[in-house]
């Protein structure tokens, strides 16, 4: 199989920053209880822009460092769970904004491990001889689907964009991927649709999957997030490590998801690995759901935390449950 590089990255960051002392006016909260459970000071909120708006400038700023241009992109894969319309879908509103008329689009929906699990997609396809270069954008308006009334998620959240090229290459790129669909009631938002004219009690009610709330928002159980999280995040950085040849130990740098300063504290521990090789942004963004390990890959790549050579891993987990990591040469 073929090798894939990481060749550019970029990121879109709203305007608006929301301080924990905001977001202390809008519910009952304090700056300590958010910081202290969580590691969130701010957050950063869209101030109308759709989706897809910013998922394009997301692209635009990785496109930057791209030795080429969008018409040699071949694929454009957008992970997201707030897309703008049912249809049609982000990565074809990217490929219209940017003019990368030769790429077939697709997206995903994986929550908080999507872009893990687009990273994949787009090496399965460079890796088969399909496709030459890819688009991989992840993109959230979280705020769209925060009930900002409930005090223990609404603090939680942020939005914004990241995306990065990969094209063919010599490096070497390994992934994990996995899923539990026995929890998927501990973390969901439910899609909100009028009732047809043919719906019956029995019907609407008796067959969901579980039972969950009908109003749109994301309702989390956050201690059985953490058991999950703290869990997977270990085995499936260990078992892509294993696939790459290597051990966790010789890892430069993992850019975790950023959902909680506590749950990578605690997989860190049982890696047996010290925090300094964890790159986190979470104090200034929040969570952004499947674009928070790209804008971080982002971060780090232009602060000169990560290097040519070095031996990155990105690992994802979230509502699903789904779970995801990927190693890769830098």
């Amino acid at each position: 199989m073929n090798g894939m590089t990481i060749v550019s990255t970029g990121r879109y960051i709203p305007q608006t920053v929301v301080s924990n002392d905001d977001m202390a006016k809008i519910v009952e909260t304090n700056d300590e209880w958010i910081s202290t459970r969580t590691g969130i000071k701010t957050r950063c909120m869209a101030g109308g822009e759709p989706t897809s708006y910013m998922a394009a400038e997301a692209s635009r700023h990785a496109l930057e460092g791209f030795d080429g241009s969008a018409s040699d992109i071949g694929m454009i894969v957008c992970s997201t769970i707030t897309p703008d319309f049912h249809t049609p879908s982000v990565a074809c509103l990217v490929q219209q904004a940017i003019g990368a008329k030769n790429a077939f689009c697709l997206d995903i929906s994986c929550a908080c491990s999507g872009f893990v699990h687009a990273l994949d997609l787009a090496y399965r396809y460079i890796s088969c001889g399909e496709i030459e270069h890819a688009l991989v954008v992840s993109a959230e308006t979280l705020s769209h689907i925060a009930d900002f009334t409930d005090r223990s998620t609404c603090v939680l959240f942020g939005d914004g964009a990241g995306a990065c090229v990969v094209s063919r290459g010599e490096n070497k790129f390994a992934s994990y991927m996995g899923a539990d669909g026995d929890g998927a009631q501990f973390l969901y938002a439910a899609s909100v649709y009028p009732q047809t004219p043919f719906e019956t009690e029995t019907g609407r009610n008796g067959h969901k999957s579980f039972d969950y709330a009908e109003d749109g928002f994301i309702h989390m159980n956050g201690k059985e997030v953490y058991k999950f999280s703290t869990s997977v995040m270990p085995l499936a950085i260990g078992k892509a490590c294993e696939k790459m040849g290597i051990a966790p130990e010789e890892l430069d740098l993992i850019i975790p998801h950023q959902a909680n300063v506590r749950i990578v504290q605690t997989a860190m521990k049982h890696l047996h690995l010290p925090m300094e090789k964890a790159y986190l942004n979470i104090d200034k963004y929040g969570n952004t759901s499947s674009a928070s390990i790209p804008i971080a890959l982002d971060e780090a790549v232009r602060e000169g935390a990560v290097k040519r050579g070095d031996t990155i891993a990105v690992v994802g987990f979230g509502a699903g449950l789904t779970y995801g990591a990927s190693v890769f040469n830098w």
